[in-house]
């Protein structure tokens, strides 16, 4: 009768760490607009993906997931730091900068939708299907509500920000693409490869970004607590070990699942602490996207949704 009891506490905790993972990739885009007055989405990036990276490495090595044999698969790790750490993690928080954080948000709801198109372009065995086919149609007309490059008076700026997101989503499709190809086969654990690009990224970003006038991130300590806690421990590097303890506990099919929750929390506190001005067409769209992406994953066998959780969505 013990181990059912342990389940069942376990099902429960898992739940409860569902719910923080939803609040706190739902708040990174509050904590990376705010950091974005002060300094620069590099710098940004960098910060986010070095603080991320600790906890990670910590669990890593107290699990002894890191093994000095990994050392020949470096050229694999080095790629998916770039395509999901780097490049991803720059992109997004330029696009945020650019954007209202609402906005971007609701934009990064279509992750799902850039996976499926890349899945399906590079890997034989992802399902096309009319019901994929629909909610990727459905999906794609809220991202167009949003962006409306028909619309003379949305700004250049407007759309770098959205070309910006949909760079970042790119990359997010790519990494889930070479880590089916690529990782996956040779049986490292999650944790490990998490730990491997995270770190590569980080000192990547480190050496390559100009960190003159990054001082001005403590000007306001709220915002600098934001940052190095909210978007960085918490928002990425807890938020791995979070996502993983989920997938275990409650499968991988609903761990997605809770992609469908950060841009509605996005929404929220953009509205209310930034006091951005969010219009009933852009909760239309979002509504859009959401809609389009549960239709897609419903068109999904139950094994591939496993492999597309295999690589955490990473909320910006």
């Amino acid at each position: 009768m013990i181990f059912p009891n342990w389940s069942a506490t376990m099902k429960n905790k898992a739940y409860i760490v569902f719910g923080f993972l939803a609040l706190a990739w739902g708040m990174t885009f509050l904590f990376n607009k705010s950091a974005s007055t002060l300094i620069t989405p590099t710098q940004i990036a960098a910060v986010r993906v070095f603080m991320g990276f600790l906890p990670v490495f910590a669990a890593a090595l107290i699990g002894r997931k890191l093994k000095w044999r990994h050392l020949r698969f470096t050229h694999h790790f080095i790629v998916m730091s770039v395509l999901a750490g780097s490049l991803y993690y720059s992109s997004f928080a330029k696009g945020i900068q650019l954007l209202p954080s609402s906005l971007a948000g609701m934009l990064s709801g279509a992750i799902p939708m850039i996976s499926f198109i890349t899945a399906a372009a590079f890997l034989r065995d992802e399902p096309v299907n009319r019901r994929s086919l629909v909610g990727l149609g459905v999906g794609f007309i809220g991202v167009a509500m949003i962006a409306r490059p028909w619309d003379a008076s949305v700004s250049a700026s407007d759309l770098a920000g959205v070309g910006y997101i949909g760079l970042g989503s790119l990359c997010v499709g790519l990494s889930f693409v070479y880590a089916r190809r690529f990782l996956s086969p040779l049986g490292i654990s999650p944790l490990a490869l998490c730990t491997y690009q995270l770190g590569i990224a980080a000192l990547t970003l480190l050496v390559t970004t100009d960190f003159n006038g990054a001082s001005a991130i403590f000007d306001n300590g709220w915002i600098a607590l934001g940052l190095f806690f909210g978007l960085g421990l918490f928002g990425t590097g807890f938020a791995y070990l979070c996502y993983y303890f989920v997938v275990e506990n409650l499968g991988a099919v609903k761990a997605a699942s809770v992609t469908y929750i950060p841009p509605i929390i996005a929404v929220l506190t953009g509205s209310l602490i930034l006091g951005e001005s969010v219009q009933l067409l852009d909760l239309i769209a979002l509504m859009a996207i959401l809609t389009g992406v549960v239709v897609m994953q419903s068109g999904r066998t139950p094994p591939m949704q496993r492999h597309m959780t295999n690589v955490p969505s990473q909320q910006s």
